[in-house]
């Protein structure tokens, strides 16, 4: 997983809430077993902690009256997310007043504490009554189509991981997957996007819907003016420049035939980026630009695009052609710790049956293979000025793709992974790789398109479909998996 700078606004932690059920009327019946299941619940408790994540553990609730009020609780705490442990029979009515109380999404744990009774050492104890008490601590299954009934009934999703208690390796990732969707989930809603200059003009696909994307995510727009760019660039320290050159310089292998004065010039406009993603507390940005030959704005506009890969690789995702719906792509991908590199097709090898992905301008350099290399361009295709850019292959290996797509007003998310692989690329001064896919290029291809995504995607490394799927029930938005 990767590591970056991250934003201030993501101070706060996922708040993560936690209760057991169980049934009053069966502590004074059977000794032992209210104690047992408690002890079960702080077991979960203990799988659900990790850092960077608060759990609001409510213990077990075992009467209508007491969900009410842990209903309030997990509201007043704030929590993202609710992990519901059955422990055994339950009342479906000491579930419905936390749940819809606190108004987020649930997951249901449906764990036994071993993979089966010992059904010979059950039947040698005789005593009834000891026997149903047994019984009752393996029952955790028995109210689980209650609690979804009425859950549909009520109009509430719930999400389900059934297994076993301890030495689950299923059980221990599916949960690991919730909280990391839970935790991107969050990360999403407290970003802040800063979108600077317009589309791409006639690029139809990219045209987004803001309010669609607030709502889907909860993302707060922020609208730049390059004019602020200018201004923090033109009030720069020399000092300040020297210092981002020499980042420049250790993070990026420079061609020789890159000019000097081009590689200052992308240092300033870096450095001026650097400032205004603080001053606006940014954790993404889109942007594009034209401006008129010989202004100012161009020669900025044109500067950019070292600046837009470190902040990329720092947390910060910046995608270009002004493509709100990609930079929202990549910053989920980049908060989950895979990277998340702006990307379009280029062409199909047909002989290697791969497909040749890539971009101009932006690149997660930390997802790179290899160092990410810094070349002269003598003209931006399609767009003004000219400069330095950047030349990476995404690290070879798994990788997974993802798209963010708007239709009928509704947000909803397109996947796919498959394999980066060595072999020639476009040695053009843009991200450039090639990808396999287990259906093979013709038909990836045809499938991806089918779907109706922007040509744009953004793609990181490792498989990580799963948890991206699981993001998208958590946000009841519409998933699609290409395979």
């Amino acid at each position: 997983m990767l590591t970056g700078e991250t934003p201030s606004h993501l101070g706060r932690p996922l708040k993560v809430g936690l209760f057991g059920i169980g049934l009053d009327a069966y502590w004074p019946q059977f000794e032992g077993l209210q104690g047992r299941l408690e002890g079960y619940v702080a077991k979960v408790a203990d799988k659900l902690q990790r850092p960077g994540v608060d759990i609001v553990n409510l213990g077990l609730i075992d009467t209508p009256q007491k969900a009410v009020e842990a209903g309030h609780t997990f509201r007043a705490s704030d929590v993202d997310v609710i992990f519901l442990y059955v422990t055994t029979y339950a009342l479906s009515s000491t579930v419905l007043p936390v749940v819809r109380r606190a108004g987020v999404p649930v997951v249901v744990l449906n764990l036994q504490p071993e993979r089966a009774i010992d059904y010979a050492a059950f039947n040698r104890m005789r005593d009834r009554t000891r026997m149903t008490g047994e019984w009752l601590a393996y029952c955790a299954a028995c109210p689980v189509p209650e609690i979804i009934n009425v859950f549909n009934r009520s109009g509430i999703v719930a999400h389900q991981v059934t297994g076993v208690l301890e030495d689950d390796a299923h059980v221990d990732a599916e949960i690991e997957d919730w909280i990391e969707a839970a935790r991107v989930a969050h990360v999403m809603a407290h970003n802040r996007l800063g979108v600077m200059g317009h589309y791409y003009g006639g690029m139809l696909d990219i045209y987004s819907d803001l309010t669609a994307q607030s709502a889907a995510f909860g993302t707060v727009v922020d609208f730049l003016e390059i004019d602020e760019l200018a201004q923090i660039r033109q009030n720069l320290d020399p000092h300040e420049v020297d210092a981002m050159l020499g980042r420049i310089e250790a993070e990026f292998e420079i061609e020789p035939g890159c000019d000097p004065a081009e590689l200052r010039r992308a240092a300033s406009t870096a450095a001026a980026l650097h400032k205004l993603v603080a001053a606006h507390d940014l954790g993404s940005m889109a942007y594009f630009y034209v401006s008129v030959p010989g202004h100012e704005h161009e020669d900025l506009i044109s500067s950019v695009i070292l600046g837009c890969s470190l902040l990329t690789a720092s947390g910060v995702p910046v995608a270009g052609e002004y493509e709100v719906k990609n930079a929202q792509a990549m910053k989920i991908m980049d908060a989950f710790g895979v990277g998340g590199s702006f990307t379009e097709y280029y062409a199909i090898d047909f002989d290697d049956d791969v497909v040749l992905m890539g971009h101009d301008g932006p690149g997660h350099t930390k997802i790179a293979q290899g160092k990410t290399k810094v070349r002269p361009l003598e003209v931006y295709h399609g767009k003004v000025g000219r400069g330095v850019s950047v030349e990476m292959s995404v690290r070879h290996g798994p990788v997974t793709l993802l798209s963010v797509i708007e239709r009928d007003g509704k947000v909803e998310l397109l996947v796919a992974e498959g394999e980066s692989v060595p072999g020639p690329i476009l040695e053009i001064g843009n991200t450039n790789s090639r990808y396999r896919f287990a259906n093979g290029a013709r038909a990836f291809t045809e499938a991806w398109n089918a779907v109706g995504p922007a040509h744009h995607c953004a793609v990181g490394v490792g498989h990580i479909a799963g948890r991206i799927e699981k993001l998208a029930k958590l946000l009841g938005l519409k998933f699609t998996r290409v395979v």
